[in-house]
């Protein structure tokens, strides 16, 4: 069953008292449970957000049972956007999503002052949720308390209930485990979108979290069943965008414990998975998308097309697990 996403503004929440007294019940958020694409931004021959072929995207990820979508996550290339335009594709995807569809935009910035501005932004162009990136630039410095203290005040004020999002991959920086343990108990926390792929990690912060009501999602395909397996709700999966039904059909088979059936499934994910992420990256991910009837095109510079031998080599990762 889907749940109506509750939305908590910060006046709510300091009214009932909640701000400052984290360990009190939060209010029921919505459910998270399910398979999220991190959908990809298209772009023209000049570089400029090509919005009918985002829609037309769209159409096609409407088929799928996903939960919801995540926009301007990593796989958007939203450090290459401006501010104007993220909140521009969030507006636009709003628009077209069914209303029983979680949008989860990412909000993310270096500052916390940023952060929060982007995230009211979100929030007004309809995001439901908005997904928080760690600030990575000067990381020598993002310790603990530093980023509990930046994703408190991001809370305190965000109108929409916040997702962290920790991947380190790309930022250099993981969330400390004892930092996410901490901002499991705001009010307005939802849950974690973990990128790491460190199975050990997933099942001990979902151990340590479960007097909250905290949900953990699996930040990529190549790692879902075993996340499923250790607590996690669901996932965040690049993959998702040209391999969606298949992962959604992962996630039911881990969820009614057909576990061998998820395993055979989950085998012949891996790779393609690694091609579309670590190995090759965005790029990667959005020829694979034009292989599979979606719009997907060039990255924004400086970002670089594939080589043929790279292309040689996705191809090779996909159609040798029987995809292409």
């Amino acid at each position: 069953m889907l749940c109506v996403p509750v939305r908590r503004g910060p006046g709510l929440l300091r009214r009932a008292g909640l701000l400052s007294a984290w360990t009190r019940p939060r209010s029921r958020g919505p459910d998270l449970s399910g398979i999220y694409p991190p959908i990809a931004t298209p772009f023209t021959p000049g570089e400029d957000v090509d919005y009918r072929k985002l829609e037309g995207n769209l159409r096609k990820y409407a088929e799928i049972p996903f939960r919801g979508l995540v926009v301007q996550g990593s796989n958007g290339e939203y450090p290459y956007l401006t501010e104007e335009e993220r909140v521009e594709v969030v507006e636009t995807v709003r628009r077209s999503l069914p209303t029983d569809k979680l949008l989860m935009a990412g909000s993310g910035c270096e500052s916390t002052r940023a952060t929060l501005r982007l995230t009211e932004k979100m929030a007004a162009a309809g995001a439901d949720l908005a997904l928080v990136v760690t600030p990575c630039f000067y990381k020598g410095k993002m310790d603990g308390a530093a980023l509990i203290q930046h994703f408190t005040k991001v809370a305190d004020g965000s109108p929409v209930p916040v997702v962290l999002y920790s991947v380190p991959a790309n930022t250099g920086l993981e969330l400390p485990l004892d930092a996410v343990v901490r901002l499991s108990q705001h009010p307005n926390i939802l849950g974690l979108k973990d990128s790491g792929g460190d199975i050990s990690r997933i099942g001990l912060i979902v151990h340590r979290t479960s007097t909250q009501d905290f949900q953990v999602l699996a930040g990529s395909a190549g790692f879902l069943m075993a996340a499923y397996s250790v607590g996690a709700v669901g996932g965040v999966c690049a993959l998702a965008n040209v391999l969606g039904r298949e992962l959604c059909d992962l996630a039911s088979l881990c969820v009614s414990g057909r576990w061998e059936e998820a395993r055979r499934l989950q085998q012949r994910l891996i790779e393609p998975n690694a091609a579309v992420t670590r190995k090759l990256g965005v790029p990667a991910l959005k020829q694979a998308m034009d292989w599979f009837g979606l719009h997907g095109g060039a990255c924004r510079a400086p970002l670089q097309p594939l080589s043929e031998a790279e292309a040689q080599q996705l191809r090779r990762d996909f159609s040798s697990n029987g995809w292409l």
